[in-house]
């Protein structure tokens, strides 16, 4: 897989029938996609596939990744954990869009129980064709790269 034209997907129980739904599109638009999981609507644990996306971005296998669990939060927060990943929940395509553009997001994080399929292509198209702008954002995402190797938090 070429890293710059694969996607990361992974969701838990709740986001199972959406993260399908997203899969489908992201194929659709000429992109790879590795499926981390969950594979049905039987109860997962979301931290492991959020932390298998985020360390296959941090590792270079893949550039952007989509998360899908029932609000979005949990996979947001529990990808966060991995050092040197940002990753972002949004609900309008103004945010999915800025995710990238202003915070060098690598991870769209989506709420199935929020988002329907329509509005949820939408946000991963808008983060799919952003790029992080740098400008007068490069100095905050360095700042949060900064603070991220910090000992003592």
């Amino acid at each position: 897989m070429n890293a710059t034209q694969s996607i990361a997907i992974g969701c838990d129980e709740a986001g199972y029938e959406l993260k399908e739904q997203l899969k489908a599109f992201i194929l659709s638009l000429s992109l790879e996609v590795e499926d981390f999981g969950s594979h049905s609507t039987e109860p997962v644990l979301y931290p492991d596939i959020a932390y298998a996306v985020a360390s296959a971005i941090r590792e270079g296998r893949h550039r952007l990744g989509v998360l899908v669990c029932g609000t979005g939060i949990g996979m947001a927060i529990s990808a966060n954990k991995v050092q040197g990943i940002r990753a972002a929940q949004a609900h309008d395509t103004y945010s999915a869009e800025r995710a990238r553009k202003s915070n060098d997001a690598q991870i769209l994080s989506i709420g199935a129980r929020v988002v329907g399929p329509e509005l949820a292509k939408s946000l991963v198209k808008a983060f799919l064709s952003a790029d992080f702008e740098a400008g007068r954002s490069g100095p905050k995402v360095e700042r949060i790269n900064a603070l991220e190797q910090r000992r003592d938090c």
